[in-house]
C-alpha cells in the first residue's frame, strides 16, 4: 500500500530525550515536539506536525489500546521498518503502510487518525507476508541431485531477503533461515552440484569486496556448514557465474563464467577436493550478449547437463546443449519478452514429472492483459525433455521484495 502520510521535517530545534521500553508519555500540546522521540523509538502524536500527546514505543503493538486512531503524525527513529496497520493484529488487509527509519526532525503527518497497531520488521514485504516466498513443488519420481538440498526429492529454493539474510523454501509452502545476515555482501550466487564430494548440494558465492570465491557445502537438510575458500581472488573479473552440473563427465560437478572484458565463457571443472581446477574456453566470445544464464540439468535428456542464456537485446531465450566439457550449437526456447524476468530459477523437477522445469519471477516490464508494470510474479515453465518448455503459468503474485532468488 503506497504511503498515504505526507513527510514534512520539523523548522525548530530540539532536544533528543533518551528512552528505553514501552512507553506512552502525554505532554501538553503546546510544548509536544518531534525532537522529543528518542532514536531507537516510533513515536505519534495526536495533532498534526508532531504536536498534541505523544505516544512512544520501541516494540511491536498489536492493539492500541487508548490510542487506537488517535494518532495523527508520526516519526520512526527506529533502525527498523515500522509496519503502520488501519486494522489492530498486524491485519494488513485493511490497509497498512511501511514507514522506513527518518532522521532527526522528520515525521509523517495526515489530518485522519485510522492507526491501530504498529510492527517492527527488517523488509517491507514482511508487512504484509513472510520474509521468505512460499515455494511450492511436486515430488519427482526420482531423485535427480540436482535442485534438491534435503534430499527429499522435491525442488528446493533459496531466496535472499532485502536486510541480507538467506532463507531455505523447501518446496512445501514453508521456509527457514540458514543465513542469519551478511549476504547482501555477496554480489554473485549459484548453486546445483556437488562440489564439496559429500553427495549433497552446496552453494557457491562471490564476495564484492575483495573477489574471492567461497563454496559453502550443504548439511543435506537445507542448511549450509562453514564456507571454505575456492578463490583467492579475481572472480571480479567474471559476470554470470553459473553452476552447470558435470559438463566434463569425470562426476563432479562444474562452473562456467564469462568474462568481463572478452565476453568470453569459461569452463571451470571441479575437483576431488572440492576446488576448482585450471579453466578451459569453451565459449571464445559474445557472452556480454547474455544478461543472465542458468544452469539447468538435463533438459533435453540427453544424459548431459545444458545451459540457459537470455540475450539482452532481443529478450530471447537460447538452449546450450551440454557436450564433453564444451556446449553444443543453440537453440531457440523463447523468442521473446524474457527481459521481462529478473530471476531465472533452475531447480530441476517441480512439477513432478521427472523432467527439469524452470521458474522466473517478473520485473516491471511484464504485462498483463497489455499493460505493463506487474513486477513480483511466479512464472513456471513446465520442462518438455526435448530442451523446450510449455507455456509460462502464473502461481503467485508475492515474491516481490526479494534481493535475489535460486
Amino acid at each position: 500500500m503506497g504511503n498515504r502520510f505526507t513527510r514534512s521535517v520539523a523548522t525548530l530545534a530540539g532536544l533528543v530525550l533518551a528512552g528505553t521500553g514501552l512507553a506512552t508519555v502525554t505532554a501538553a500540546p503546546a510544548a509536544a515536539d518531534v525532537y522529543d522521540c528518542p532514536a531507537g523509538y516510533f513515536c505519534g502524536w495526536s495533532g498534526e506536525s508532531a504536536t498534541g500527546q505523544m505516544y512512544k514505543t520501541n516494540k511491536s503493538v498489536a492493539d492500541l489500546g487508548s490510542w487506537d486512531n488517535k494518532i495523527r503524525s508520526h516519526t520512526n527513529r527506529s533502525q527498523s521498518i515500522a509496519c503502520v496497520y488501519e486494522d489492530k493484529n498486524y491485519v494488513p488487509w485493511g490497509g497498512y503502510f511501511a514507514e522506513d527509519p527518518a532522521g532527526p526532525g522528520e515525521y509523517s503527518s495526515y489530518p485522519t487518525a485510522t492507526t491501530s497497531s504498529i510492527k517492527f520488521v527488517r523488509t517491507e514485504r514482511e508487512c504484509s507476508q513472510t520474509a521468505y516466498p512460499r515455494w511450492y513443488s511436486e515430488t519427482s519420481p526420482k531423485a535427480l541431485g540436482f535442485g534438491d538440498m534435503n534430499g527429499d526429492r522435491k525442488a528446493d529454493v533459496i531466496a535472499r531477503d532485502e536486510a541480507g539474510r538467506l532463507w531455505f523454501a523447501p518446496g512445501d509452502g514453508s521456509g527457514r533461515l540458514i543465513g542469519s545476515g551478511g549476504w547482501n555482501a555477496m554480489n554473485a550466487l549459484t548453486r546445483h552440484g556437488d562440489f564439496s564430494r559429500d553427495g549433497r548440494e552446496d552453494v557457491i558465492a562471490r564476495e564484492a569486496s575483495t573477489g574471492k570465491l567461497w563454496l559453502y557445502p550443504g548439511t543435506g537438510t537445507g542448511a549450509l556448514g562453514s564456507r571454505k575458500l575456492i578463490g583467492t581472488g579475481g572472480w571480479n573479473a567474471m559476470s554470470k557465474i553459473t553452476a552447470v552440473g558435470d559438463l566434463t563427465g569425470d562426476s563432479r560437478s562444474d562452473l562456467v563464467a564469462v568474462e568481463k572484458s572478452t565476453g568470453r565463457l569459461y569452463l571451470y571443472p571441479g575437483t576431488s577436493t572440492g576446488t576448482l581446477g585450471a579453466r578451459k574456453l569453451i565459449g571464445t566470445g559474445g557472452w556480454n550478449a547474455m544478461n543472465a544464464l542458468a544452469g539447468v540439468g538435463d533438459m533435453n535428456g540427453d544424459g548431459r547437463p545444458d545451459l540457459y542464456g537470455r540475450e539482452a537485446s532481443t529478450g530471447k531465450l537460447w538452449l546450450y546443449p551440454g557436450r564433453s566439457a564444451a556446449l553444443g550449437g543453440r537453440v531457440l526456447v523463447g523468442n521473446g519478452g524474457w527481459n521481462a524476468m529478473d530471476n531465472l530459477i533452475a531447480v530441476g523437477d517441480f512439477s513432478g514429472d521427472g523432467r527439469p522445469d524452470l521458474a522466473a519471477v517478473t520485473n516491471e516490464k511484464y504485462e498483463i492483459d497489455g499493460y505493463p508494470g506487474h513486477l513480483g510474479w511466479l512464472v513456471t515453465y513446465r520442462g518438455l525433455g526435448n530442451g523446450l518448455l510449455a507455456s509460462g503459468e502464473r502461481t503467485d503474485g508475492e515474491w516481490w521484495g526479494l534481493a535475489g532468488i535460486w
